[in-house]
């Protein structure tokens, strides 16, 4: 796999029953590059190592006075010099590659499990923490993929530097394999500490991080309450812990890397000792000192990678556990026995939700929460805690969506919520996503009221000739209001014309007048379709065909609105606002009725006759 190929037509389904699991699945899944960076690798660092012995042979044939081996040993220093430069180049080219790779893999896989998941996502792990693993922790994980080949080259050409110095010379050779295992090992007592404190580091800085996500989330909020300076507050102190355990593990890899040049101090200052010792006394010649020590002082650059590999396992261990804990969350599913996508009612077994194919269907719930949890439920995306059983699949037409392939299912029941998002482009290509070619962008834009959005954008259009169609959407659409917002995302969903289409409160943030016309807009336009909308207002349980109330998580009564307004007192009590003393005033009561009266009237001409 190269840079140029990617991204991945498939990224792999990933080993992530662990973190050291999971990094062992994504270098396997990797193994020709990792092959390639390690025979480049081993290039690079047997070339390095032969240049002490082209070094020696050239000190002795100076002694020797021989202009023949001379001439052979510039010779050999000219091939390894491009022999090393061919190995370094080609290694950081391999290395560099399986990073960009490997980072790339994962945030393949992190989106593909984001787009299964959807909103259930968000409430099963904290976005920021979503937005920590696709950002810094994907490179970490890189950087442990990147280093691996190298530290095989590394240990390799290690093994056959000291073998070759053994057999070259034993007298130092066994010297310097005996104190390049101890140099190596020295530092793996201190490992355990300096991966708590860099696990600790990064619990903390993935706490900033979900901190600043949610503060900047919530900054319109904020200010309005005055809670700036007391969420800036915690995020500085949240800021200063990180720094603090940053300075901490710091230290230690300080230790780690001091120890690492004291070390081979030591063994260079004992081999020339020692070495100068057996020279003087004729045992060994002054080239074969050069070339033994020559190789023992370039033997510390290969070492280095033992300090860069427990460094990079250190970081990117709590790095791959966090993305361990995202891409181990599973949708509830079952083996797929269905030919076609299915047609018919839209049931649910755990509340006794029905709504019948072809009807549209209004649901009314005291709990805001508990609205969203079903409308969720309804289109396939249950919470599930890991340690609780699956519950009971929502059913079309008799068939458990668990039972339907992700995307066919997602076709079938389409969810907006409550706070759907609009991404950056053109209305167009807002309005370009996949549907059944019956509902066209104009007819749905048209039914959402969407006609001042238009205006607007039309208006605001610079470059596209005054067509609203072309005008670009800022990110998330926060050059409009809130009800234009909505709208458009409302016009969005009719486009895609689903079998099934469940609207989480889909009028909340326009006034009256133009919530009637809306709601009236989605009853022609979705007519003999099958539609459920969670709403509380008259206006829109008025043109539902049927209107189901959920209590406590059970559907406890249905029928239209006007005979729920009236015999049921805990559906009036949701849809009139009313209080306990006012449900049991008769002048109250009538008094209400005037009022949803008033509340049922379709459009603004039919208020102003009424009044």
């Amino acid at each position: 796999m190269q840079i140029h190929d990617l991204p991945y037509s498939d990224p792999g389904d990933p080993d992530v029953r662990s973190g050291p699991r999971f990094l062992y699945w994504l270098g396997r899944s990797q193994l020709t590059g990792q092959l390639k960076s390690l025979s480049w690798g081993l290039l690079h660092h047997c070339a390095i190592a032969g240049l002490p012995l082209a070094v020696g042979f050239a000190v002795q044939a100076v002694i020797d006075r021989s202009g023949r081996d001379l001439v052979l040993a510039g010779g050999l220093l000219f091939l390894l010099g491009v022999l090393i430069a061919v190995g370094d180049t080609m290694l950081h080219r391999t290395a560099v590659t399986n990073w960009i790779t490997a980072a790339a893999r994962v945030q393949q896989l992190l989106a593909r499990k984001t787009a299964e998941l959807g909103s259930a996502l968000t409430r099963r792990v904290a976005a920021g923490e979503v937005v920590a693993v696709s950002t810094g922790d994907v490179e970490k994980i890189g950087w442990f993929v990147e280093a691996l080949s190298r530290f095989a080259a590394a240990a390799t050409a290690l093994v056959l530097i000291c073998v070759g110095l053994v057999l070259y010379l034993p007298s130092l050779g066994v010297l310097v394999a005996i104190a390049t295992p101890v140099l190596a090992l020295a530092v793996l007592p201190l490992l355990p500490r300096a991966t708590r404190r860099a696990d600790l580091q990064r619990e903390k800085a993935g706490r900033a991080t979900e901190l600043a996500s949610d503060t900047v989330a919530g900054l319109r909020v904020l200010r309005g309450i005055g809670g700036e300076d007391l969420f800036l507050g915690r995020y500085r102190r949240a800021s200063q812990e990180v720094r603090e355990a940053a300075v901490r593990s710091a230290r230690m890899w300080a230790l780690i890397s001091a120890i690492q040049v004291f070390l081979p101090g030591v063994l260079l200052i004992s081999l020339v000792w020692y070495g100068a010792t057996l020279a003087r006394d004729g045992r060994i010649e002054i080239g074969q000192l050069v070339t033994v020590y020559s190789a023992a002082t370039l033997m510390l650059f290969p070492l280095r990678n033992v300090e860069e590999i427990a460094m990079a396992y250190s970081f990117s261990r709590p790095s791959a556990q966090r993305a361990v804990r995202v891409l181990s969350l599973r949708r509830s599913t079952r083996a797929s026995t269905v030919d076609a996508a299915p047609r018919g009612d839209l049931y649910d077994p755990v509340t006794g939700l029905m709504a019948p194919q072809g009807l549209f269907t209004a649901v009314v719930c005291g709990d805001p929460d508990e609205a969203g949890r079903l409308a969720e439920r309804l289109g396939g995306h249950a919470e599930q805690d890991d340690d609780s059983a699956a519950a009971p699949s929502v059913l079309l037409g008799g068939v458990p969506l668990d039972e339907l392939p992700l995307a066919e299912a997602r076709a079938a029941v389409l969810v907006q919520d409550k706070d759907p998002v609009l991404l950056s482009g053109t209305l167009r290509e807002l309005l370009d996503v996949p549907s059944s070619g019956d509902v066209t962008p104009g007819d749905a834009l048209a039914a959402a009221q969407c006609g001042d959005v238009l205006d607007a954008l039309a208006q605001a259009s610079v470059d596209a000739g005054g067509d609203p169609m072309d005008t670009r959407i800022t990110e998330r659409g926060r050059s409009l209001s809130g009800g234009q917002r909505q709208r458009l995302a409302l016009a969005r969903s009719l486009v895609t014309d689903p079998e099934a289409l469940v609207l989480d409160e889909p009028t909340s943030a326009v006034d009256s007048h133009t919530e009637a016309r809306v709601a009236a807009g989605i009853e022609g336009l979705r007519r003999g379709r099958t539609t459920v909308a969670f709403a509380s207002s008259p206006l829109l349980l008025d043109l539902a065909d049927r209107v189901v109330l959920v209590h406590e998580g059970t559907v406890v009564a249905a029928g239209t609105h006007r005979e729920l307004l009236r015999d049921e007192p805990r559906y009036r009590a949701v849809v009139t606002r009313e209080t306990e003393d006012e449900a049991t005033a008769p002048a109250a009561r009538d008094g209400l009725a005037v009022v949803d009266g008033l509340r049922q009237a379709r459009t603004a001409e039919e208020i102003e006759e009424r009044a």
